[in-house]
């Protein structure tokens, strides 16, 4: 669980029980044949977080990946001496392995990916929030203006009762008087 109520799922299960058999073993052909073994064992993990899908829980606010944890980096290095594409194999589908070393280069990237969504999307709420204020502006120069035609006309009205009263030709007060 991280912060904003997001996730990050990162898993940390993986066998490493070829591995540690290559690890213990003195015969080139036998650490080569070892060394399959763990690529496959890694490939076959690989497959089974792919097709749990976490990213596409509901309930989780992730990234559209899996983070495969090998605690081991000579684990983690042997897999991809033996198959070097298995990186790209692995990000196609939506699974990126990480070791202790790249782990936390990993985390704050996402981390930084998040920050940077969250600062594009104050933007965007800010500039949203500044169109409406800029229409509420136009909005209320009409409206002073519609008054300012409504005085005038209001004015004009009181100098036409006036004249007819008081100032203009053949008015009430000269009538009487």
């Amino acid at each position: 669980k991280l912060p904003d109520g997001k996730h990050l799922v990162v898993d940390s299960k993986m066998t490493l029980n070829a591995y540690e058999a290559y690890s213990n073993c003195n015969s080139p052909e036998e650490q080569e044949r070892l060394g399959k073994l763990h690529v496959e064992s890694l490939r076959k993990h690989i497959d089974g977080l792919s097709e749990k899908k976490y990213y596409a829980n509901e309930k989780l606010i992730s990234p559209d990946f899996v983070i495969l944890f090998m605690p081991l980096e000579p684990a983690f290095a042997l897999a991809f001496k033996v198959k070097p594409e298995l990186f790209q194999t692995s990000w196609d589908k939506q699974i990126a392995i990480v070791s202790p070393t790249t782990l936390l280069t990993t985390l704050r990237t996402v981390a930084s990916l998040w920050k940077q969504e969250r600062q594009q999307k104050n933007a965007l709420d800010i500039a949203k929030k500044g169109g409406l204020l800029y229409d509420k502006f136009v909005g209320l120069v009409k409206d002073i203006e519609n008054l300012g035609d409504k005085l005038g006309s209001a004015q004009k009205a009181h100098d036409d009762v006036i004249s007819k009263l008081a100032t203009g030709k053949g008015n009430l007060i000269r009538q009487v008087e």
